[in-house]
């Protein structure tokens, strides 16, 4: 557990960052959660992409929103990511949240947030880390697949797991089909480790 998470007052809500480069449907799975008497509150939602659907959406659940367009750096990370921390450092989150945001993340970066970034990846880590895991699992004949939540270090998809949900591989599944049914797995899982990590909890859970 990071210092600014153990220092926060215990009664004070955790200030949560979200990050997505698309719909954000586990974004809105999160700031859905964020009610009553959990021990966190989303306070941005902010894109790489102008044109994500999830922007608009969590405008519309009221969380402020911020989009900084990764393509005219080209291949400059660093000097999009300063532009990117610009909004996230104004907004002081205590924990960045990694929802479907597609853009790999330079270490500086990380450390600036180490021991309180998480994401979310659609496989069973430490299988099939980085992209097409959906049909990396099929073509390997695996008989589980899933997805899980972990802290972000500077290795892609290797740091610590704090929680995992499986589901079965059905005879007859696609990419796109396993896709859905991990998704789902997803909405239940991120939600329920980002509750535990806002208030200290640091065990990881399997569903």
């Amino acid at each position: 557990m990071s210092a600014a998470l153990q220092d926060a007052p215990p009664d004070t809500p955790k200030r949560v960052a979200i990050l997505i480069s698309g719909g954000g449907s586990n974004m809105v799975q999160l700031v859905r959660s964020m009610t009553g008497d959990h021990p966190a509150r989303a306070v941005l939602v902010a894109s790489n992409d102008p044109a994500a659907a999830g922007l608009s959406r969590a405008a519309e659940m009221g969380i402020p929103t911020a989009a900084v367009d990764h393509r005219p750096f080209g291949r400059d990370r660093a000097a999009f990511e300063s532009a990117l921390l610009e909004p996230l450092l104004a907004a002081q989150p205590d924990i960045l949240c990694l929802a479907g945001f597609m853009r790999i993340l330079t270490p500086d970066f990380v450390a600036r947030f180490s021991g309180r970034m998480l994401n979310i990846h659609p496989s069973l880590l430490p299988k099939y880390p980085g992209l097409n895991t959906h049909a990396r699992a099929l073509a390997a004949g695996d008989a589980q697949a899933g997805a899980t939540v972990h802290l972000v270090t500077p290795e892609l998809d290797c740091g610590p797991i704090l929680g995992q949900a499986s589901v079965p591989v059905e005879p007859g599944d696609t990419p796109d089909t396993l896709a859905a049914r991990v998704l789902t797995a997803e909405h239940r899982l991120y939600p329920l480790v980002l509750r535990r990590f806002a208030a200290g909890k640091t065990g990881r859970i399997d569903l």
